[in-house]
């Protein structure tokens, strides 16, 4: 939305400079994107009068020029062939720059004779394209600023314009009364109020209005106003209009045209003209197009339309796209003598349908699909009558309506304190009441009626809103918080962000890289790792790679690798903490914390030190988040994970065997292969809602235990079935005494010789550590063969002798 000052001072009574109301616009919510000030450009120069104008000796196109400036007499050459004795011009000085040229001046030497500036043209200044002479001026002082000399013969050439952005819920600010009514509710000046005219009519309008019953009201038009102005003379517009409309981007056409694009700028209400001797018949109807129809818009195109379209019609064909775009058949041109002016109220979604399928972008379709004022809509019938009567002449009939002003009454209370308490200012009630009565709100009590202007308020947070904007947010003040309780504070995280962060934390310090993937995936991915069925699959979803959500969080990561192999990082240390999904309901998801190996673990060097990743690299590195969040020193690996981990090559972190606080291992090879990720690839999930929170929630540590007794060491090697896992045999060997075993750890595997086929020798060596006393040799036996039997049992083998 662009306006000049001059033009918002028709509305305005401010003395407020330019930069004040940007910066009191943009505060208020209308932002201003550009504020072009001709004046700035042109502050430097200022009027002169050319004493002599002689030739140059050595140039016929040039003259040697006395000029009288405010530093006295001074040599200017100037080639201009206008530049003569006694005119008065604007001058530029060494120094100074020229914006047309671009160039900052300084004393010049052309054909050996000196030259203390220039005489400058139109174009060089940039105020037209005229550059076959010198400005010469008809008045003015020597030493005037050319600024001041322009704002009282040619404001227009000075007049700053402003930009500003508006947002959808703003319609009023696209008038420029709009904009004047907000900035006289902050305070920088006081709102003209606005000439109501009242045109009678001379004569019966010839032409009548209907509106279709399935058009009437909502989806199609609430109101259609017009009335006959016989007699106008059409031409160009006075140069006043013409330099409003050239100042905002836009081409003065003819009086007829011009005044119309007034009307919409100037208060938001856009109009059309028909040429009356071109209607057909003596009805304009609106009605609901048909498929196949078609109209010649005055951009030249050519529409066809869909059924239910709304459209205007004289008696034989369309002439008009309701509140888009007039017809090019009915346009008025200089011959136009009669002409029909209109105003309606168009439903504003039905607009805003019809422009998108037609692809139409025009000022009266940007603002009746925002919304006007409907109340309005009649009296703009008779503003714009008396215009078009003062520049063009004639005289106009009674009106014709169809339809009826649409009812926009409503009210909403407006509690004081409760703006004071959202707001966090205290705004006293009386000044309240009285922004909202600058911006047209009508009081009756705590009652705030809103104005027809605004559609955008529809509720008591709208009143609270507009308060808030008028009063200005910049003048909050920060204040402390108060406190909830004296003393140190609670903690503001729980117990299980806590642990989240301590995982993420411990991750991150082992090297790997955290990814924040999306939660939605493929089904193809979802079915890999247990998911993908309809229980997870999204109703809605955004592209046919986001149907699912995500059962795990390990097919992310993996698709993350595969990217980044693509593009040649091979080996990598991914993580991420975040909720997975095991169902389609409410509270049906959990946190997970996954990470995950590809590659190898450093690059190659000649001393051999890089090495594949395997699963005993996962497994370190989950041992080491489990204790970051607090997990039992003790537990048992187990077997039996998911079909998506390695089958031989993988272990979970037991507690028990219906306790899992998590997995680790390689991952499958098909699973590899289906998403495109070249091996080796290992990893973890760890479930921290499975880990036991500590019986003690306070912050101290406990006391240091260090045992004073001394602990024992004994080796055992056991003969079992070749398929037999030396993690079942461990296991077994940890259960004989939870108490005193504090460590089982396999340190030697022999196959073949004397034990025959199908049969392994598994040695393990168990740590003793007593707590109490000192063990004695018999206790040693006793717990020895507490573990023969253990083993023996679990896994059918016998002790090698």
């Amino acid at each position: 939305m662009k306006f000049t000052l001059s033009w918002l001072k028709e509305h305005l009574d401010t003395e407020a400079s330019v930069d004040e109301i940007s910066e009191a616009l943009t505060d208020l919510g209308l932002e201003v994107e550009e504020v072009v000030d001709p004046a700035k450009s042109l502050s430097a120069f200022t009027l002169a009068k050319v004493q002599e104008a002689e030739q140059h000796p050595d140039a016929d196109r040039l003259r040697v020029c006395k000029v009288e400036t405010d530093d006295g007499l001074k040599q200017i050459v100037c080639g201009a062939p206008n530049a003569r004795a006694g005119i008065t011009v604007v001058l530029a000085k060494p120094g100074d720059y020229v914006p047309g040229i671009d160039v900052t001046l300084s004393v010049g030497n052309i054909r050996g004779i000196e030259s203390h500036g220039m005489m400058a043209s139109e174009r060089e200044l940039e105020l037209s394209d005229e550059h076959t002479g010198i400005i010469e001026l008809p008045s003015g002082e020597v030493g005037q600023k050319f600024t001041d000399w322009l704002a009282q013969n040619d404001p227009a050439k000075v007049d700053p314009v402003i930009e500003i952005a508006i947002t959808p819920n703003r319609q009023d600010a696209l008038g420029v009364h709009g904009i004047a009514r907000d900035l006289a509710a902050r305070g920088l000046g006081s709102l003209k109020p606005l000439k109501v005219e009242k045109v009678p009519g001379k004569f019966p309008c010839p032409i009548s209005v209907t509106i279709d019953a399935d058009t009437q009201g909502e989806g199609g038009c609430h109101l259609f106003a017009g009335r006959l102005i016989r007699g106008v003379k059409n031409g160009p517009s006075p140069a006043w209009l013409q330099d409003r409309l050239r100042a905002i981007g836009l081409r003065p056409r003819s009086i007829l045209v011009d005044i119309t694009n007034f009307f919409t700028f100037d208060r938001n209400r856009p109009l059309h003209v028909f040429d009356a001797d071109k209607v057909k018949g003596d009805t304009l109807r609106i009605h609901r197009a048909k498929q196949g129809d078609t109209l010649v818009g005055l951009d030249e195109k050519t529409y066809a339309f869909s059924d239910g379209q709304v459209v205007i019609s004289d008696a034989e064909s369309i002439e008009s796209i309701g509140g888009i775009m007039g017809g090019l058949e009915t346009g008025c041109t200089e011959e136009t003598t009669n002409v029909f002016l209109e105003a309606a109220v168009w439903d504003r979604i039905q607009i805003a349908h019809t422009g998108r399928a037609l692809k139409i972008n025009s000022d009266a379709r940007y603002r009746n699909e925002r919304g006007i004022d409907p109340e309005y809509d009649l009296q703009a019938m008779e503003d714009a009558a008396q215009m078009i009567l003062d520049l063009c002449g004639g005289e106009a009939s009674e009106l014709v309506v169809a339809g009826e002003v649409p009812d926009t009454a409503r009210a909403y209370r407006l509690d004081t304190d409760r703006v004071i308490s959202l707001v966090g200012m205290e705004i006293p009630a009386e000044e309240q009441r009285r922004t909202l009565e600058a911006l047209g709100f009508r009081m009756e009590g705590d009652m705030a009626h809103v104005p027809s202007w605004r559609p955008d308020v529809l509720g008591e947070a709208d009143l609270v809103e507009e308060v808030a904007r008028v009063a200005s947010l910049t003048k909050l003040q920060g204040k402390p918080l108060p406190r909830l309780s004296d003393g140190v504070t609670r903690p503001v995280l729980s117990p299980m962000q806590l642990r989240e962060r301590s995982a993420r934390r411990t991750v991150a310090a082992l090297g790997y890289n955290e990814c924040v993937t999306y939660t939605f995936i493929d089904q193809a991915a979802a079915a890999l790792f247990g998911g993908g069925d309809d229980a997870h699959m999204l109703a809605n979803p955004i592209s046919s790679e986001m149907s699912h959500m995500r059962p795990a969080l390990m097919p992310g990561l993996l698709q993350a690798a595969a990217r980044n192999q693509a593009r040649g990082f091979m080996d990598q240390a991914l993580f991420e903490v975040g909720h997975a999904f095991h169902g389609g309901e409410p509270g049906e998801q959990h946190v997970q914390v996954t990470g995950l190996l590809v590659g190898r673990t450093g690059p190659k060097d000649v001393h051999g030190a890089s090495r594949p990743v395997d699963l005993y690299d996962a497994k370190a590195d989950a041992e080491a988040v489990l204790v970051a969040m607090g997990a039992p020193a003790k537990m048992q690996i187990l077997r039996g994970a998911r079909e998506w981990w390695h089958p031989g090559r993988h272990g979970k972190f037991c507690l028990g065997p219906k306790k899992v606080l998590g997995v680790f291992g390689e991952l499958h090879p098909k699973v590899l292969a289906a998403l495109d990720v070249k091996g080796p690839a290992v990893g973890f999930t760890l479930w921290p809602q499975e880990v036991p929170m500590p019986r003690k929630s306070g912050a101290t540590r406990p006391a240091l235990v260090l045992n004073d007794l001394q602990a024992v060491e004994r080796d055992f090697a056991f003969v079992v079935d070749a398929d037999v896992e030396a993690l079942t045999l461990v296991n077994a060997a940890q259960g004989a005494d939870k108490a005193l075993i504090d460590e089982v750890r396999v340190f030697d595997e022999f196959i073949g010789g004397s034990l025959g086929e199908g049969k392994k020798s598994l040695a393990i060596t168990v740590r003793l550590q007593p707590t109490d006393k000192t063990l004695k040799e018999k206790d040693i036996e006793a717990v020895a063969a507490k573990i023969v039997e253990k083993v023996t049992k679990a896994t059918g083998g016998t002790l090698r002798g």
